[in-house]
């Protein structure tokens, strides 16, 4: 794939950029990801939230990008790291912020919290806190697609860590031999957990479809029109019948795995601020509003206004999570179990 933004109008060359249009809603989506995360981190650092949060900051580009080709019929399946992907997908993102503070008004009635935002209604097929098993998960729901025949698509972001589980193996295989309509999307962000991917991980992650002759791309993560124009491809193989695709997008996280990994690590550390650094000056936000402006698509003040909403949305959004009531406990056992046939509650 190519790297460095571009914004020409689609349709304009082969392997064209985003429309203007387009361009702008890419921007939007990247930025309320990027005030969620911050306002989470804020919230975190203040003993606000009631648990551990992994934030998305610095790979906005890579759902973004993405899942600005997916409708609310397609299905994702997302990660411990998953609110970029749930608000990139379209997801509520006030019922998102009162799932993470625990309450009655979140997506899962506040018994989810951060690792597990989910909206069915949406194709959001959950956040998981295991370690690649979303992959399992969309990929029956590409079967489910393909039996349907009606054009949906499944999308997995798993990490580089997911990588190592037999579970892509199984699925990439399935999905090769049955044609399903699934991307694997593997957000390449170099650590697992505390430890650099190089440590544990083995060739490239890219390989690993190409084993199955599964068509594989691998991108700057950081460049939202490099992951866009992979995606978009893609999908319309996966809604034209021609199987499963591969998209590695490498990126970097700017925050620690969670936010409370201090109390974990004490004076220990697995990476230099020098390199958190050099990844900040290749910030996918702030190189689309370079390229946005350079390009003549929007001018800055555009941008400006476009910003100002995204904070209305944001500050809107916790303070709905703030005034909202506490999750029952008592659902537990209602959400676990289905009722007894003639007992109260049953469908």
């Amino acid at each position: 794939m190519t790297t460095g933004a571009d914004v020409t109008p689609a349709g304009s060359r082969p392997g064209a950029g985003p429309s203007p249009a387009e361009a702008l809603r890419l921007y939007e989506s990247m930025v309320l990801i990027r005030r969620v995360e911050e306002r989470l981190r804020d919230d975190s650092a203040a003993g606000k939230l009631p648990g551990a949060v992994h934030l998305y900051i610095g790979e906005e580009a890579v759902a973004a990008g993405v899942c600005a080709h997916l409708g609310d019929r397609d299905y994702a399946t997302s990660t411990h790291r998953g609110h970029g992907h749930f608000v990139a997908k379209g997801g509520d993102v006030r019922a998102m912020m009162a799932e993470i503070w625990a309450k009655r008004e979140g997506i899962c009635q506040g018994m989810g919290g951060s690792m597990h935002v989910a909206d069915i209604a949406k194709g959001i097929l959950g956040a998981n806190g295991i370690v690649g098993a979303g992959l399992s998960i969309a990929t029956g729901a590409g079967f489910g697609a393909k039996l349907d025949g009606d054009g949906k698509v499944a999308v997995c972001f798993f990490g580089d860590g997911a990588s190592n589980q037999g579970v892509l193996m199984e699925t990439l295989n399935l999905s090769a031999l049955w044609q399903l309509p699934v991307i694997f999307v593997c957000e390449n962000n170099g650590f697992s957990e505390f430890t650099p991917s190089a440590q544990v991980t083995a060739g490239r992650i890219a390989d690993r479809a190409r084993a199955f002759s599964v068509p594989a791309a691998e991108v700057d993560g950081n460049d939202v029109t490099d992951v866009w124009r992979a995606a978009g491809e893609a999908v319309r193989r996966a809604r034209d019948g021609g199987g499963p695709s591969f998209i590695e997008a490498r990126t970097y996280r700017l925050q620690g795995h969670f936010e409370a990994e201090a109390f974990v690590l004490g004076t220990g550390r697995y990476r230099e601020e020098d390199e958190i650094e050099a990844w900040r000056e290749r910030d996918p936000i702030a190189r689309f509003r370079s390229a946005l402006v350079s390009a003549g698509t929007a001018s800055g003040a555009d941008l400006d206004r476009i910003e100002a909403g995204v904070r209305d949305r944001v500050a809107d959004a916790v303070a709905y999570a703030e005034a909202g009531r506490p999750a029952d406990p008592e659902l537990a056992g209602t959400l676990m179990f289905a009722p007894a046939a003639g007992t109260p509650g049953e469908a």
